[in-house]
């Protein structure tokens, strides 16, 4: 396996919507492979394909208690709201407040080709969201109401 290179907010790709993934073949089994290994190898909650380059709508999550492979994954509702911390990967030092929906429903494809429903709430349903943010061009400095900088 392979450990990606993170991008920095200065790249391009993180600032753009990715592409849906039309074809779950071994290229893309290889990419969520390579993400699993770089989320761990950074100690990171989530990764997003654009972090390293890849302008596709794939993401992987590990709160702690399992690794989630989402490719084209959506929220499909979403109820109550509450503010937390959040760091990125692909902002070493920065730490934000931000606000968003306590709880969400994602609908995506597993590594299988199959649809899944995931009802998430608190660390889970934050994750889920910045992830999905990522795909969709937005960072956290983007939904901050405050932002600190912090030794990476």
């Amino acid at each position: 396996m392979a450990i990606y290179k993170i991008l920095d907010d200065t790249h391009e790709v993180l600032k753009a919507k990715s592409e849906p993934v039309t074809n779950i073949n071994a290229g893309v089994l290889r990419v969520l492979d390579n993400m699993k290994d770089t989320l761990y190898a950074f100690d990171g909650v989530g990764l997003a394909a654009p972090q390293i380059g890849i302008s596709r709508r794939i993401i992987v999550v590990d709160i702690g208690d399992n690794l989630l492979e989402l490719i084209n994954p959506q929220i499909i509702s979403s109820s109550g709201e509450c503010s937390g911390r959040e760091g990125c990967l692909s902002l070493p030092g920065i730490v934000a407040m931000v606000n968003r929906p306590a709880n969400v429903t994602v609908k995506a494809l597993n590594r299988n080709g199959e649809e899944i429903e995931i009802e998430a709430d608190d660390l889970l349903a934050r994750a889920l969201q910045h992830e999905i943010d990522h795909l969709d061009g937005i960072l956290i400095t983007d939904r901050a109401t405050s932002i600190r900088r912090e030794k990476p």
